[in-house]
């Protein structure tokens, strides 16, 4: 493997956990109210899906675009979670024993939103290089980050309850991103790019920075 080799799939990696960063605190959520024991589990599974998904991703990216209802339905289900979390008061309940069923939905979910964030990643990193198993390694180097990522945040959320709705604003955020994102995919597959409202990507990370800085201090706070 030559040094342009390596810069390529440093680089593909490095973005593919860039745009899926918030990726791993939608992870995050969706495997807590699995027993600790089954969430790695969970999350494998998971590891295994996106894999194969972005394998048929890199294949099919031409076509991909064309998703536009994945990131529809992707940010609607996200932003379901959120306002869920925030409904039900999660904290005065007890956490329930999960079944086999309620298992593999969570790996199902998982694998579906990891198709939603595909249509996102993808599409970007092809552009680095047409080999396709070099920006296979790229992807499934960043997909692994996210992984062990999303674990870690379960973890850090189980030390600090506070930080739990902050996930699910920021996982309600992701979702109004990618609603934005497939309407606005629509509206180019119509001819009709003015009616596309994709979300700034400054205005998104200023929004994620903002939820993240001041969820995170008033978290702490009250955890403290």
């Amino acid at each position: 493997m030559s040094g342009e080799d390596l810069l390529v799939l440093f680089s593909v990696a490095a973005l593919e956990a860039l745009l899926s960063g918030d990726n791993a605190l939608v992870l995050a959520v969706m495997v807590k109210p699995l027993p600790p024991h089954l969430r790695t589990r969970a999350l494998f599974y998971g590891l295994l899906g996106a894999y194969l998904l972005r394998g048929l991703a890199l294949l099919f990216a031409v076509y991909l675009i064309r998703l536009w209802w994945a990131q529809v339905l992707g940010g609607l289900y996200l932003v379901y979670l959120m306002v869920r979390h925030f409904r039900s008061r999660p904290e005065a309940q007890p956490l329930p024993e999960a079944s086999a069923k309620t298992f593999w939905r969570v790996v199902l979910l998982i694998n579906l939103v990891d198709l939603a964030f595909a249509v996102d990643s993808i599409l970007a990193v092809v552009a680095f290089s047409k080999d396709f198993l070099l920006v296979f390694l790229g992807v499934a180097l960043g997909i692994l980050f996210i992984r062990l990522l999303a674990g870690s945040v379960v973890v850090l959320m189980e030390r600090f309850p506070g930080l739990e709705k902050v996930a699910y604003a920021l996982v309600g955020w992701a979702g109004v991103k990618l609603f934005l994102e497939g309407e606005a995919t629509l509206a180019h597959l119509l001819h009709r790019p003015e009616l596309g409202m994709e979300l700034p990507k400054a205005l998104f990370w200023g929004g994620t920075l903002l939820i993240l800085g001041v969820g995170s201090l008033l978290a702490l706070r009250k955890d403290a």
